[in-house]
């Protein structure tokens, strides 16, 4: 059923329109609005697939209304109503972001193209942003906890915005997880999420890792070389394990907070860059600032928003949905039937001490897949799960 609006001041315009549009297709609800002011009330309170305006009404006119439905509802498409006189203003108001607009006394094709063509375009505009929400299968987090109930919220409040958010949490809890929910789910989609482990990189090599570095600006630096900052513009950069990120890099990070620009390891030169940050880090920052190992002026500037993952021991209750997922998984990607978990088993997992949190528990179902049998006893965890 798509659910349309008139607003028309005029009550024998609105009866046409709205005899020739319901009678084309019993699946067009039609609703109307006599004048402007109404007109957006109803949008607020409503969700319409499409809405046709006159531009000459009394309250509120047709250009007004466009620029205000817009802001409520951007994803409806607006047809204009255009008198005579109005045709300039119908043409400009293309421009504010109206779909097309029709003339007065409306010609009955013209009109019933313009509102399938405009039915099609809000299809897609919805269907387009329902896309756009689903994650990857790769990147998905599975659990019905309150906690990660309320990452999941978070998530989808935060995700639409360039806000920097910092995610904190233990070792295996999946905090790079979050990270790619937050960037799949964003307008910045289409570009690239870059991955940094500052962990894993040496302290002298970090700032040429993250910002580039010139030729000769260090032994071993035999040609210009790009950093991930700039691989990642337009996107998003997750800096993990950024606690042990030197305080130079530190520095230069929270440069690029300031400026939205980065400058290469031996270059004076500025380079513009429209950049993301999600950071994560398995160590309390507010301790390491006491220890003088890490900037508070880059930390207030991380934790824009910050999303604590909690460790697997304080979410049992998703270790069932957790193992059903893994088994899963692990059956396709090994091409063996899936095996079933008893209720025994399941228990027993759920009572273990999960020191190394999910990525622990991955390595446990899949052991348990390849060693046990048809179904996975509470007498094969004893076996398996703590070797």
């Amino acid at each position: 059923m798509s659910k349309i609006l008139i607003i028309e001041d005029e009550a024998a315009i609105r009866r046409v329109l709205m005899k020739i549009i319901s009678e084309e297709n019993d699946a067009y609800k039609v609703e109307e609005a006599e004048d402007g002011l109404l007109g957006i009330e109803m949008i607020k309170n409503n969700d319409y697939d499409l809405v046709l305006c006159d531009i000459k009404m009394p309250k509120m006119d047709g250009v007004e209304v466009l620029e205000k439905a817009k802001k409520i509802k951007p994803e409806i498409p607006i047809v204009m109503i255009s008198g005579h006189g109005d045709l300039d203003t119908a043409v400009n108001t293309m421009r504010l972001g109206a779909f097309d607009y029709i003339s007065k006394p409306p010609d009955l094709n013209r009109l019933l193209n313009t509102v399938r063509n405009a039915l099609e375009k809000k299809t897609l505009v919805v269907e387009n942003k329902r896309l756009k929400k689903k994650v990857s299968k790769n990147y998905q987090m599975i659990g019905e906890s309150a906690a990660i109930s309320h990452i999941k919220e978070i998530i989808e409040k935060v995700a639409a915005t360039d806000a920097r958010v910092l995610i904190t949490g233990p070792n295996g809890t999946g905090k790079e997880l979050v990270a790619h929910w937050l960037h799949e789910k964003s307008e910045r989609a289409k570009a690239q999420m870059i991955e940094v482990n500052c962990a894993a990189i040496p302290s002298e090599l970090i700032e040429s890792e993250l910002f580039g570095h010139v030729k000769g600006s260090f032994t071993g630096a035999n040609k210009d070389r790009a950093g991930k900052f700039e691989a990642a513009n337009g996107g998003t950069i997750f800096l993990d394990e950024i606690g042990d990120m030197s305080l130079s890099a530190q520095s230069k990070v929270l440069l690029d907070f300031q400026e939205n620009k980065i400058s290469r390891v031996g270059s004076d030169k500025d380079i513009k860059v429209n950049v993301r940050v999600v950071a994560a880090t398995n160590k309390n920052l507010k301790e390491e600032i006491v220890e003088g190992r890490f900037r508070e002026d880059l930390y207030h500037r991380l934790a824009v928003i910050l999303i604590k993952v909690p460790a697997l021991n304080d979410r049992r209750e998703d270790i069932p949905l957790l193992v059903d997922f893994f088994a899963k998984k692990i059956s396709e990607e090994q091409g063996t039937p899936k095996k079933d978990f008893s209720k025994e088993a399941i228990k027993l997992l759920q009572e273990y001490d999960w020191t190394g949190n999910i990525r622990e528990l991955r390595n446990v179902v899949e052991r348990l897949i390849i060693l046990g049998e048809k179904e996975v006893s509470a007498n094969d965890i004893k076996l398996f799960a703590s070797k």
